[in-house]
């Protein structure tokens, strides 16, 4: 059997297996182990599996994941997140679109808490959307910028996605992070630009607060200014030793951890409950990321020793005669099918053994692409008709918000979105200069 049929049976193996509902993992480990048993013989298949695991336990940036979770869950359940909307409501209610603005600036924080999208969606739907709606905004305006700003999570650091992408890829995570940082602010402030000019245009979709709403003593607006405000030195506390090299990324995850506990205690909201639902849901989600990439390592660990990678390179290049840009764009057109019914986690793993080797075959950078591949997936996320997060907001919104609203909502948002993505693809250095230049300095 030739070596591109093999990968084919392999793909198609997976693919059937996602569809019968089998948990990704296990899904993506059974196909590798059993054809690694096939193809070597039993020393073989059992060697892949063990080597995968201790090439996984090695690997000491692992550390970062549970860190970062930890300090986003801790943030969450203590309401800490929640003072920071309270201070974008009352700073910016008065503008046209101000609420809208704020949830923007709100998802780009909680990011930088959590490194998780469903959690900015979590957040978003609980506590800016009922308030978004008897504010009088619009409901398919606010269902999109809650969905475009919940894309933010897996692209704004301390990314677990990212995470993720570098063990695959074998990439450096602290630059995949910084890589983010500029496309992130980027896509927020084309956010908030639209939502601006929509507003301008049409002031009904997002009418500015009353004065009576307000009217908010000095002081009081003060206190929800340094409230609000502790997520950012939270995050500054973690990131600026680690970018000016004082700390490892370890260390600066330790930190993050630390400085999150200390401040959820400081504000007396460190309660039994919040520590065990914190510790809790960090370790289910530590563990599903660990078996995730274990079984990532053994998938493409076959690929490796089939050589089916230069195999499918040669047929785009040498058969089709495709151009690398035009491979490029394929790939990521099928991140955005694979994402009608795909998690992002799913979608990496699944390919990232293919795609990953022929984007650097190709002479393309890998740390450039992880920042398209995140893009690309959230895109994937918000397209009809199954788009991941398109169901997550209708689980999540009040009865009134029906699905055709959130259908209608995310048009606008995609475009804006597939305009950051292509300016990207033209501009490499977007993504590229903030790490070439912290690293190189």
């Amino acid at each position: 059997m030739s070596y591109e049929l093999i990968a084919i049976l392999m793909f198609s193996t997976m693919m059937l297996m996602l569809l019968t509902g089998q948990r990704v993992f296990g899904a993506i480990g059974f196909v590798a182990v059993m054809a690694s048993l096939l193809l070597w013989g039993d020393r073989g298949g059992y060697d892949l599996g063990f080597s995968a695991a201790m090439k996984l336990m090695k690997w000491y940036p692992l550390l970062t994941l549970p860190m970062f979770i930890f300090m986003g869950y801790v943030l969450s359940e203590s309401k800490i997140a929640d003072d920071l909307y309270k201070m974008f409501h009352v700073w910016m209610g008065g503008l046209n679109g101000g609420l809208a603005i704020g949830t923007i600036g709100l998802m780009v924080l909680i990011s930088a808490m959590n490194g998780l999208s469903v959690a900015g969606m979590a957040i978003g739907s609980t506590i800016a959307l009922p308030e978004l709606l008897k504010r009088g905004y619009d409901k398919k305006m606010v269902t999109g910028v809650i969905q475009a700003g919940s894309s933010l999570g897996i692209l704004v650091p301390p990314s677990v996605v990212l995470v993720l992408y570098a063990m695959i890829a074998r990439q450096p995570v602290g630059q995949l992070w910084l890589a983010g940082v500029i496309p992130g602010l980027m896509m927020a402030s084309m956010f908030i630009l639209y939502i601006v000019i929509r507003c301008k245009v049409n002031p009904a979709l997002g009418p500015a607060l009353s004065k009576e709403d307000r009217d908010v003593p000095m002081a009081e607006k003060m206190r929800l200014l340094r409230a609000g405000l502790l997520p950012l030195g939270i995050f500054a506390a973690m990131m600026v030793p680690f970018v000016n090299g004082w700390t490892s990324l370890v260390e600066s995850s330790a930190i993050g951890a630390l400085t999150a506990f200390a401040a959820a205690v400081l504000k007396g909201r460190m309660t039994r409950d919040v520590f065990e639902n914190s510790v809790r849901n960090t370790l289910g989600i530590s563990c599903m990321f660990m078996w995730i990439i274990l079984a990532a390592l053994a998938f493409g660990a076959v690929f490796d020793g089939l050589g089916a990678v230069k195999a499918i390179e040669g047929v785009f290049t040498e058969r089709l005669g495709l151009s690398p840009w035009m491979i490029l764009i394929l790939m990521q057109l099928s991140f955005i099918l694979m994402g009608t019914f795909l998690d992002d986690t799913a979608m990496l793993v699944i390919v990232a053994p293919l795609y990953v080797p022929l984007v650097g075959a190709l002479g393309f950078d890998l740390i450039w692409y992880g920042v398209l591949y995140t893009i690309t997936t959230q895109i994937a996320y918000m397209t009809p008709p199954f788009g991941y997060n398109l169901f997550l907001m209708r689980a999540m919104a009040p009865p009134e918000v029906t699905l055709r609203d959130i259908y209608g909502s995310i048009l606008p948002f995609v475009l804006v979105m597939t305009l950051a993505l292509a300016t990207i693809m033209t501009f490499p250095q977007i993504a590229l200069w903030l790490p070439d230049y912290v690293y190189n300095n």
